[in-house]
């Protein structure tokens, strides 16, 4: 795979093996994660220690290690996001949370079980010596995270609420994890040992304070505004944001970015949009956001003048880094978003190459964006499907009914040249595993299909 970036002038292909670079940042990754158990274990002979002791510091080791690298996974560094694309790396962060969940409760739960039952006075925290209550304190604060992360919507926990609870106690976690670790002192207690393990504490510090803070300085240098707010079909409000005193940024089509509107750049929330606009044009980016939740709800009634602040662009959900004979879109919904985006953008560079548009939505007065989708049609190379759920009056003769499915893209794609095409889906999950499904039965390759989820809670 080789990612190919287009511009408006030429293509310019830069060859960068995607698999190579994901396996070499994989491999970093349980590096990082089994460095501290290394270091701490060599040149310790204590037969006397027992197995299960040091198999489950081994396992509180690893543990810690993962949480420590979660700040890197969503620090949205683009180098690591690249291969893998921003949304997979915040779904790993979240299974490696649960992964190092395990692992660290494990540790106490063996030294009991497994080695000695008195250990429990030693987790006790009423009980136990300060090295024993912070390595309570930390298990604990990791399984409030877990909890208030898995169960935030049956807790009624905002979120904007459950992010700023999310930062200070997975944070606070971390912290007391390091200090039982040096308040145990046998495995750093040469100087060597404890070299390694402060470089290592402190790399998860600097992540932490580039993210936290020297990100959202550089942010109030580049403040936007929003120019008007457009009322769309479908309950979706396009948001267009002009910059000010800057330059602006072209981003690839189908990119998205973090939003955050009358707040400081500092502000812990942050919320996660697709452009919708025209990727080569910086004087003005545009957002597609529908009203269901919090935030979406509000920005509907923001008043233009506001100012914004936009940490982008992300993602790797774009034509411009895949080559293929045709371009297929599937969108439901507000997935629609950056799909417009694309075809904008394919619009102003007088892109030749073939395309497809598969449409989902309840109804053709639902059907974001339906109008500028029919003349866009007349202006690329392009077929357009759209289906609806719900037949109304105001439907299209061109319209189908039901749901994208496989019977459809069976009957609209071309058999002999499908498998050479790009696949690309947004819309509801429940959609985009339908879709999934429907086209690894149709064969088409899975390095050719690409998903964007903003499901990120």
């Amino acid at each position: 795979m080789m990612y190919v970036i287009r511009n408006s002038d030429q293509d310019r292909r830069l060859p960068v093996p995607r698999a190579v670079r994901a396996t070499l940042w994989f491999g970093t990754y349980l590096a990082v994660v089994v460095a501290p158990l290394v270091f701490a274990t060599i040149g310790i002979v204590e037969e006397q220690r027992g197995f299960w002791r040091e198999f489950s510091v081994s396992l509180g080791f690893v543990g810690l290690s993962m949480m420590g690298l979660q700040y890197v996974l969503v620090a949205r560094i683009q180098t690591l996001a690249k291969p893998f694309g921003e949304d997979a790396l915040v779904h790993f962060h979240r299974y490696m949370g649960e992964v190092g969940t395990v692992l660290i409760l494990a540790h106490p739960i063996l030294l009991v079980v497994a080695v000695n039952v008195d250990y429990m006075n030693r987790i006790n925290p009423f009980t136990a010596p300060w090295a024993g209550r912070f390595g309570t304190l930390a298990a604990l604060f990791i399984v409030v995270v877990i909890v208030t992360s898995l169960w935030r919507r049956a807790l009624r926990i905002s979120y904007e609420t459950w992010q700023l609870l999310h930062l200070i106690i997975s944070t606070a976690a971390v912290a007391a994890a390091i200090v039982h670790v040096e308040l145990i002192g046998h495995y750093i207690n040469q100087p060597w040992k404890r070299a390694l393990w402060v470089a290592m504490s402190l790399g998860f510090l600097a992540i932490f304070v580039w993210v936290r803070v020297v990100r959202p300085i550089a942010r109030t240098r580049r403040p936007w505004r929003i120019a008007s707010i457009t009322a769309q079909p479908g309950d979706v409000a396009e948001v267009a944001l002009k910059p000010m005193g800057h330059a602006g940024f072209t981003f690839a089509p189908g990119q998205f970015g973090w939003l955050s509107v009358d707040r400081s750049a500092f502000s812990v929330t942050q919320h996660p949009f697709s452009f919708s606009s025209n990727a080569d044009n910086p004087s003005e980016i545009t957002m597609s956001i529908k009203r269901l939740g919090d935030f979406t709800s509000t920005i509907h009634t923001a008043e233009p003048g506001s100012i914004a602040y936009l940490d982008g662009p992300h993602g790797v959900f774009s034509p411009d880094f895949y080559e293929g004979q045709a371009y297929v879109f599937l969108a439901g919904g507000v997935g629609i978003g950056p799909i417009m985006s694309i075809l904008r953008t394919f619009a102003a560079r007088n892109e030749a190459t073939r395309c497809y548009l598969f449409y989902g939505a309840k109804s053709v007065r639902e059907a974001t964006y339906y109008p500028e989708i029919c003349e866009l049609a007349d202006r690329l190379d392009l077929k357009v499907v759209v289906t609806v759920s719900e037949p109304g009056e105001d439907d299209a003769a061109d319209v189908e009914y039901g749901f994208v499915d496989m019977k459809k893209l069976d009957a609209h794609l071309p058999h002999d040249k499908r498998n050479t095409f790009q696949y690309f889906i947004c819309g509801p999950g429940a959609m985009q595993n339908s879709i999934e499904n429907a086209l690894g039965k149709l064969g088409i390759p899975a390095d050719r299909v690409h998903t964007e989820k903003f499901n990120f809670v």
